[in-house]
């Protein structure tokens, strides 16, 4: 039945668009228009920099410093970021992970410039570092001193920013890894059971407020274009959750066990052939999150049409924002009460989600919980192989991803027909600039309060102390997140987890013949096996793509070389002399393409190696193809090139045409 009156209603979730480039500056203009537009929340895309703990200034920040977010350094870039905001009655969405208690920490400091009280500060810090270790590649400590950080950030935001989710539960990037429902829920909960444990055992928290730390535990989920699929996916996710926290940790209130969550729906889903199609994606899978009243996404950020092609634009987010207000306040969804409670096709299908999920998570906790699933690379090697077999059934045709693999007749479109090619490019003076005004900040500063900071930092770090007080103080007297990080780094260490290449499956040989056959005659030509160097320059930690090739690569009869992510040029060349590759091949998708590929041809060819062809995946506009091409790149393969198999013969031709 309707609610009886329009007081009624169920309330409109928090409506975001995930936004950022350039600079603090250009961000807050972009932060203050997207506000004046109706959105209700803001949700902040940070600089890969910054997200790895580095500034601008860094050796691997190079290309990348305002591509795929904004870059903040320190306490300065936070005060232009959200200058004019109010920060007291915004909720705020940070997506950083391995530096979020120092984000935190600025975040926090500026607000009490605002005179803000920290108690009613609300927004989430995303934080869930399991999942980069599997997919996203954000990580930068090992799993312990991980987990420690979010702890801390855990007991020191119940005491003092109630309202704040100090984390995010990432599902989100799992199923962009290839997690099939079940592993999606499974691993997320894994993931948060790991993150209790952890704030538990550490003894912050009195047992009798625990419940308050649950309350605080949000989760962040991806919504694929399958809506029901998904929609029952989370209906099984809040009843696991519920069960999970009562039973496991003993949480009375019902309040207390809620499973709240916000949501992005999939946009490594999102096409670059005919990207109008993306529209109808992105409705649909706002559908699997909105529908079901009892299933019911409290916050919704939407990317947009053009996200396969690059950056958006602001009318590019506009028009996805403006697809959120249609739904909340034109239909009648919000109007009604559960949908589908009594369904019994949708009460199945919860229920066979839920079993597997519950098998998994039992097999998971039997390993020793998610960190030891981690580090035995049980979880990579499951995503990796889920992931190939989920692209089998696209190239095989199981699978219709209309306007790709059928359907691939179209018209021009005219979206993209404008002069900037219908994506937003950031000018490449950015990165200078913002090296430049890090150079101006650090002269402004007091030294020796710098380093008193930092020893303080560095001393507490080696001591089971909470972390926030060290870091908030290393925020107000101007710490850069660079130093922030590399004090912890020396401290903690850096960590490399599995590539999950070697375990994986490749989802059977299918169509691989022709090319096995190739591989195998061009190495006993050479009187050894072809040799293939994966790559991945610079910081961009979206390593599906690589991994997928690494995987068909090994299938078809190469030998691969791959050692994941965040790789300097030096490296790769250094590895492709090492190893006396055949090809190298590049994969980058956050945008530095024109600086790290042009770095990696001419350091194999001061090595002697210009019979080394160099190929390069990502996400690369046409005219930037060019540019790679005439510059000695062999190949340029976006991600229209969905078949890998017919990629790996364009290689081994290739290989042929640098040999003669």
């Amino acid at each position: 039945m309707p609610f009886p009156t329009d007081d009624a209603r169920d309330r409109p979730w928090l409506m975001r668009t995930y936004a950022g480039h350039s600079s603090a500056l250009e961000s807050n203009k972009l932060y203050r228009r997207n506000l004046s537009k109706g959105q209700t929340g803001l949700s902040v895309a940070f600089d890969l920099p910054t997200q790895t703990g580095y500034d601008p200034d860094a050796e691997l920040a190079r290309g990348e410093v305002g591509k795929v977010g904004v870059p903040i350094s320190h306490i300065g870039d936070v005060r232009t970021l959200f200058d004019g905001i109010p920060m007291e009655e915004m909720n705020t969405s940070m997506t950083i992970n391995a530096p979020a208690m120092y984000m935190l920490a600025l975040y926090l400091t500026v607000a009490e410039e605002h005179d803000a009280d920290l108690s009613k500060l609300s927004g989430t810090t995303q934080n869930d570092i399991i999942k980069e270790y599997l997919s996203r590649g954000t990580y930068v400590f090992p799993p312990a001193p991980s987990m420690r950080l979010i702890s801390d950030m855990i007991a020191y935001t119940v005491a003092e920013v109630p309202k704040w989710n100090p984390i995010n539960v990432c599902s989100y990037h799992l199923q962009e890894a290839g997690a099939t429902p079940v592993q999606e829920v499974s691993f997320a909960l894994c993931t948060a059971i790991a993150v209790l444990d952890s704030v538990r055992d550490s003894g912050q928290v009195p047992p009798e407020k625990f419940g308050e730390v649950v309350a605080r535990i949000s989760f962040f989920v991806n919504a694929g274009v399958r809506f029901i699929e998904e929609m029952c996916k989370l209906r099984a996710f809040g009843q696991l959750w519920d069960e999970i926290t009562r039973e496991r940790y003993g949480v009375e209130n019902a309040k207390h066990r809620r499973f709240r969550y916000g949501v992005q729906v999939n946009s490594l889903g999102l096409t670059e052939a005919q990207p109008e199609n993306n529209v109808y994606r992105i409705l649909l899978e706002m559908l699997a999150v909105t529908m079901s009243r009892d299933a019911r996404a409290r916050a919704v950020q939407l990317p947009a049409w053009n996200e396969a092609l690059g950056l958006p634009r602001a009318w590019d987010q506009q028009w996805s924002l403006r697809m959120q207000q249609v739904l909340a306040f034109e239909s009648d969804l919000l109007e009604y009460d559960d949908l589908f409670e009594g369904s019994k096709v949708i009460e199945a299908k919860v229920a066979d989600i839920k079993a597997g999920a519950q098998a998994e998570i039992e097999t998971i906790l039997g390993m020793g919980g998610a960190v030891a699933a981690v580090e035995s690379g049980y979880l990579k090697s499951a995503l990796v192989s889920s992931l190939a077999l989920r692209r089998r059934r696209m190239e095989s045709g199981e699978d219709t991803v209309v306007g790709v693999n059928k359907y691939t007749e179209t018209e021009p479109n005219p979206l993209q027909g404008s002069e900037d090619g219908g994506i937003l490019s950031v000018d490449p003076a950015v990165e200078e600039s913002a090296k430049a005004a890090l150079a101006r900040w650090k002269s402004g500063r007091n030294p020796a309060d710098v380093d008193d900071a930092l020893r303080a930092l560095r001393d507490a770090a080696k001591t089971d102390e909470n972390l926030m007080a060290a870091s908030m103080t290393c925020a107000r007297v101007g710490v850069t997140v660079g130093e922030w990080s590399g004090v912890l780094r020396e401290t903690f260490g850096e960590y490399r987890p599995p590539t999950g290449v070697s375990g994986a499956s490749g989802g059977g040989q299918g169509d691989l013949a022709e090319v096995q056959a190739r591989v195998r005659a061009l190495g006993e030509s050479l009187g050894r096996p072809l040799k293939f160097l994966v790559g991945k320059p610079g910081l961009d930690g979206h390593s599906n793509g690589a991994e997928q090739i690494a995987v068909r690569a090994r299938d078809a009869g190469f030998e691969v070389v791959y050692s994941g992510i965040r790789l300097t040029p030096a490296q790769i060349i250094a590895a492709a002399v090492e190893e006396d590759v055949d090809v190298v091949g590049l994969s980058v998708l956050s945008g530095s393409h024109l600086s790290v590929v042009p770095d990696v041809v001419a350091g194999l060819r001061a090595e002697g190696l210009s019979d080394v062809p160099v190929i390069v995946g990502g996400i690369i506009p046409e005219p930037d193809a060019a540019i790679l091409l005439a510059d000695g790149v062999a190949r340029v393969f976006t991600p229209k090139n969905f078949e890998i198999t017919e990629m790996l013969g364009q290689i081994v031709d290739a290989i042929e045409e640098a040999r003669g």
